[in-house]
């Protein structure tokens, strides 16, 4: 299958009402490039029979802040094609940074709350820029049905109270992270990583596991998230940006799990971050 290249708004709305012409729905996958396992997972859940899929490639400068990894962040639009291609993507939009934040662009779209903790609190402005850009795309292309990974849990909460409360006409699906064999999250940062650095990573999801079951027999979430910043803290060269247990719904902190829950965490091997997550049950079931 060969998945055509598009890199203008008026090219990809052509693509959309051809595909509507035919009686088909549309489904979008949003990514910033570098695609992978996890993104190709993404694209093969979207591509159900009657679905148009159109997956946007996009390295988006206003979630980066001004020491972040934009200028260095992987662009690899050609492999990009062929993961699309060969997961039965139908399009791929990949505009300019002039397309989709002309001169005189002034607008922002912020979600409140939801984005005070975790990586919200670590990458000031990070939010305001993914909600943003997707609401660019999702009001570029109009889809019925978009596709994001859990292993963005925070990302993929913020958009789906984004769409409630803005009325967007879309489902928004969250599929579940992707992992290597050895439970390494899949992420295009993942490349980043030295061999040392690569071999240490799989214990951020080891120390995750120890904490879920720590909790079938715990409930008091601050001894629950010292036991998972300790296990942690014993990763070579590990640096702990956030080890959070909290609200799966609202994101805020909790005194102890008595409704669902998720852990997670960001940390740094060298100047790499990489962020997991895994949900939580309460100690009473």
């Amino acid at each position: 299958m060969f998945t055509p290249i598009v890199h203008t708004i008026a090219d990809i709305r052509d693509e959309v009402v051809s595909a509507r012409r035919l009686g088909m729905s549309i489904a979008l996958v949003p990514t910033m490039g570098a695609l992978h396992e996890g993104h190709a997972s993404l694209i093969r859940a979207a591509g159900k029979p009657s679905s148009f899929v159109i997956v946007s490639i996009f390295v988006n400068p206003t979630q980066f802040g001004p020491r972040e990894d934009f200028a260095r962040y992987p662009r690899t639009l050609e492999a990009d094609q062929a993961v699309c291609a060969a997961a039965g993507a139908n399009a791929v939009f990949a505009p300019t940074v002039e397309e989709m934040y002309p001169d005189n662009s002034f607008t922002f779209v912020e979600v409140e709350r939801l984005g005070d903790t975790l990586c919200g609190s670590s990458r000031p402005g990070h939010f305001r820029g993914v909600c943003t850009v997707v609401l660019k795309l999702l009001n570029i292309v109009q889809p019925d049905v978009t596709y994001f990974g859990a292993k963005d849990y925070q990302q993929a909460r913020i958009i789906q109270q984004m769409v409630r409360d803005l009325n967007v006409p879309v489902e928004v699906n969250v599929e579940p992270t992707v992992r290597e064999p050895d439970g390494l999250a899949l992420s295009s940062r993942n490349r980043y990583l030295s061999d040392e650095q690569r071999a240490a990573a799989p214990a951020i999801y080891r120390a995750l596991l120890a904490v879920r079951a720590l909790a079938k027999n715990e409930s008091n979430v601050p001894r629950l998230e010292t036991a998972l910043f300790a296990e942690l803290s014993s990763i070579p060269g590990a640096r702990i940006d956030y080890a959070r247990i909290v609200d799966a719904e609202t994101l805020q902190p909790l005194a102890r799990l008595a409704r669902p829950a998720m852990a997670a965490v960001a940390v740094f091997l060298g100047n790499t971050r990489l962020i997991d997550n895994i949900t939580l049950a309460s100690a009473s079931g």
